[in-house]
C-alpha cells in the first residue's frame, strides 16, 4: 500500500471545511461537480439573506434613531459575515490556480523524498506538528464560539421565564425578516437560519485560511529541505578545494538547486496571487471588527453578551495573527536561504561556482512575501499594525462616546 504524502495528509484535514461549503479542493476531482454548484448556491444564498437582513437593522436603527452602542451590536458579526463570503468567492474565483499550486507542491514534494529518511522526518515533523496544533486549537475555538452564540439566547430565554414568567424569545444575532421572527410559530426557523449562517462564515473561513496555513507550511518545508541541500552541496569531509568534489559535479548539482529554488518561489507566487485581494479585505475589516468587539465588551453590561463579545474578539484577534503568523514563517524561511548558501563551503569550490553563489545569495536576500495586494506585508510586523490601528479607533471611539453619555 502506497503511504499517502504529507501534502495531501495536511490537505485531507481541511477537506471537510471545504465540501461544507461547496468548495472544490481537487483532491476527489479538479472539475467541479453539481454536488458541489448546489451546496455552494445554497449556501451563498443562506448567508447573504442574513446579510441583508442585518443590514436592513442596522439602516433601520439608523433611521429610528437608535444610539450608537446599539448600532455597534451587529457591526462585528456583519463585517466577519461579509469577509468570509467575500473570501469564499475569492477562492472560487481562483479555483483553477489553487489547483495548480498543489500540483507544483507536489511534484517539489516528490523530487525532495529523494534525501535519507532521517533527514526528511527531522525537517519536516516540527512543521507538520506545529501545523494539526494550529487547526486543532482553532477547530475547538470556532466550536466552541458557535456553542456560546446559540445557547446564550436559550439560557436567556429560559432565565427571563423561570424569574418573571414571561416568554420573550431572543435570537443569536439581530436580523430583520419578511416576517415577525418573534412569533412562536416562525422563531424556529429564525433561530436555525441564524445558526447555520453562523457556520457558513466560520466554515468559509476556515477552508480558505486552513489552506492558506497548509501552503506556507508547505513552502517553508521545501525551503528548510533547500538550505540543507546547499550546506552539504561540498562534503564536509573536503578541507581544501584540491580534495573537493569534482568542479563540473558540483556546479551541476548547484544548477539543479537553483532550479528547485526557483519553483519554490514560484508557489509562493502563486500563493500570493491566490490570497492578495482576498488578504487585503481581511486586513481593512480585521482593525474594524477588533475595535467594534473591544467597544462592545466596555460599554455592554449584560454579562452573557460580554462574555460572547470577549470570545468573538478573542476569535478575530487570533484570525489574523495567523494569518499573519504563517506569511511571516514563509517571509523568514525564504531569506534563510542566503546563510545556507553561504555556509555552503562555496570557498572550496572553482570560480564559476562562486560566481553563481553570489548570485544565488543576491536573490535569496530579496524575500517571498506574501501581500494584501501590495499594500501590506503579510508578517507580524503587519499585525502589529492591525492592533495599533485597532486601538486608535477604539480610544476615538471611547473618547466620543464618555464624551456623549
Amino acid at each position: 500500500m502506497i503511504e499517502e504524502a504529507p501534502f495531501d495528509k495536511s490537505l485531507q484535514k481541511i477537506q471537510f471545511a471545504f465540501r461544507s461549503t461547496g468548495l472544490n479542493l481537487g483532491t476527489d476531482s479538479r472539475k467541479r461537480n453539481y454536488k458541489q454548484n448546489c451546496v455552494y448556491l445554497f449556501n451563498f444564498l443562506w448567508l447573504n439573506t442574513d446579510i441583508i437582513g442585518a443590514l436592513s437593522w442596522l439602516l433601520e436603527g439608523i433611521i429610528s434613531g437608535k444610539n450608537f452602542t446599539e448600532l455597534t451590536y451587529v457591526a462585528p458579526c456583519l463585517t466577519l459575515s461579509i469577509l468570509g463570503d467575500i473570501k469564499a468567492f475569492c477562492l472560487l474565483l481562483n479555483e483553477r490556480k489553487m489547483h495548480n499550486l498543489i500540483d507544483n507542491l507536489r511534484n517539489l514534494e516528490a523530487k525532495s523524498k529523494n534525501f535519507e529518511n532521517s533527514e526528511w522526518d527531522s525537517i519536516m515533523q516540527p512543521e507538520i506538528k506545529l501545523f494539526n496544533i494550529i487547526i486543532k486549537v482553532l477547530n475547538v475555538l470556532n466550536c466552541l464560539m458557535i456553542v456560546v452564540f446559540d445557547v446564550s439566547p436559550l439560557i436567556l430565554i429560559a432565565v427571563k421565564y423561570f424569574t418573571t414568567g414571561e416568554l420573550e424569545l431572543l435570537l443569536p444575532f439581530l436580523d430583520v425578516y419578511p416576517f415577525d421572527s418573534f412569533n412562536l410559530r416562525y422563531w424556529p426557523f429564525a433561530y436555525i437560519h441564524q445558526i447555520w449562517s453562523e457556520c457558513i462564515v466560520l466554515l468559509e473561513i476556515c477552508a480558505t485560511d486552513y489552506f492558506f496555513f497548509a501552503c506556507c507550511t508547505h513552502i517553508k518545508i521545501q525551503f528548510k529541505l533547500l538550505q540543507h541541500q546547499f550546506q552539504e552541496i561540498i562534503s564536509a569531509k573536503s578541507v581544501s578545494a584540491m580534495d573537493s568534489e569534482d568542479p563540473i559535479s558540483v556546479r551541476a548539482k548547484f544548477q539543479e538547486l537553483v532550479k528547485w529554488h526557483q519553483e519554490i518561489i514560484s508557489c509562493a507566487n502563486k500563493l500570493e496571487k491566490i490570497y492578495s485581494f482576498s488578504t487585503l479585505l481581511n486586513f481593512c475589516t480585521s482593525s474594524l471588527v477588533i475595535c467594534l468587539t473591544g467597544f462592545n465588551v466596555t460599554t455592554i453590561d449584560d454579562k452573557a453578551f460580554v462574555i460572547t463579545f470577549i470570545i468573538f474578539l478573542s476569535m478575530s484577534l487570533l484570525q489574523v495573527f495567523f494569518l499573519c503568523f504563517f506569511g511571516d514563517i514563509l517571509m523568514r524561511s525564504s531569506m534563510d536561504v542566503t546563510d545556507a548558501v553561504y555556509n555552503s563551503r562555496w570557498y572550496l569550490s572553482d570560480v564559476a561556482t562562486g560566481r553563481n553563489v553570489l548570485v544565488v545569495q543576491t536573490r535569496a536576500q530579496n524575500p517571498c512575501k506574501l501581500t494584501a495586494a501590495g499594500f501590506a506585508d503579510v508578517n507580524l510586523n503587519a499585525y502589529m499594525t492591525i492592533l495599533s490601528t485597532a486601538w486608535s479607533y477604539f480610544a476615538l471611539l471611547q473618547t466620543i462616546y464618555g464624551s456623549r453619555s
